[in-house]
C-alpha cells in the first residue's frame, strides 16, 4: 500500500456562512479521486458556522468553557476537563482561543458527524467521486504527554476497525482489537496542516476504507473505563 497525504493550503480566514466545501474546492492543489479522504481542522468548520464568542477575559472564558460542559472531571488552575455535550472528555471543553481573532474563542461544531456528512456530499457531488472526510480537533492523551489530532466528526467512513475473532501471523485470535482508524488518519494528516501554517485541510489518498460510523463511537463507555 502506498499511501499519499497532502495539504490544501490558501484557504484563507473563514467567517459566518462560508460554505467550507467551497473552500476547499477553490483552493484544491489537484483534483480528488474516488476514496481520497478529506481532513478538516474543526476550526474552520466552527467558524463557518458562527461557533465564535467573545470572551476578553480569563472569567468570560471559563464562563463559556463551563456552559459547554455536559460534565466536570477534573479541574486544576485554568484547566478544566469536562465532557462536551457531544460526549468528548477533553481540555476546557473544546473551548479555544488559538487561530481566532483575539478576544474571541472557537467552540467545537455543535454536530461535528452532521457537518462532515453535509461536506461530504457538497463534495462528491461537486467531483463525482465518493469520499471520506474527517473533522478534526487536537486533544491530550492520558499518561502520555504532547498533544495529536482525533476524529471529532466523521462521514463515509468506520470509527474503529474491529479486528476480534481474527487471528494473528502466530494464530492467536485477537480478543480486544480494535483500531482507532479515523483518529489515526486525523493524527497523520496533522503532519501536514500544522499548527501554525495556515493549511486547515488535507487529503490522505491511498487507503481503500468505507463505512458509516459516528465519532462518539470512539468514546469509551464509562463502564469501561477504569480511570474515570
Amino acid at each position: 500500500m502506498n499511501l499519499e497525504i497532502f495539504g490544501v493550503p490558501g484557504i484563507g480566514e473563514v467567517k459566518a456562512g462560508d460554505d467550507v466545501a467551497d473552500l476547499i474546492l477553490a483552493a484544491l492543489p489537484r483534483p480528488l479521486q474516488d476514496a481520497d479522504i478529506v481532513v478538516v481542522t474543526h476550526k474552520i468548520v466552527s467558524k463557518a458556522e458562527g461557533s465564535v464568542l467573545a470572551a476578553s477575559t480569563d472569567e468570560a472564558r471559563k464562563a463559556i468553557v463551563e456552559a459547554e460542559s455536559a460534565g466536570i472531571i477534573r479541574r486544576r488552575g485554568q484547566l478544566i476537563i469536562s465532557i462536551t455535550r457531544h460526549g468528548f472528555i477533553c481540555a476546557n471543553a473544546g473551548v479555544d482561543r488559538s487561530n481566532v481573532e483575539p478576544g474571541n474563542v472557537v467552540l467545537l461544531p455543535r454536530d461535528p458527524d452532521a457537518s462532515a456528512h453535509r461536506i461530504r456530499h457538497r463534495l462528491e457531488r461537486a467531483t463525482g467521486t465518493l469520499l471520506g472526510v474527517i473533522i478534526t480537533d487536537t486533544f491530550g492523551r492520558p499518561w502520555r504527554r504532547g498533544l495529536t489530532d482525533v476524529a471529532i466528526g466523521i462521514s463515509g467512513l468506520p470509527a474503529l476497525i474491529d479486528y476480534r475473532g481474527t487471528s494473528d501471523t502466530f494464530g492467536s485470535v485477537l480478543e480486544v482489537t480494535e483500531v482507532a482508524a479515523v483518529d489515526e488518519i486525523a493524527a497523520a494528516a496533522d503532519l501536514v496542516m500544522g499548527k501554525a501554517t495556515g493549511t486547515p485541510v488535507a487529503v490522505v489518498r491511498g487507503l481503500n476504507l468505507r463505512g458509516e460510523g459516528r465519532a462518539i463511537d470512539l468514546v469509551r463507555p464509562p463502564d469501561e473505563d477504569l480511570f474515570r
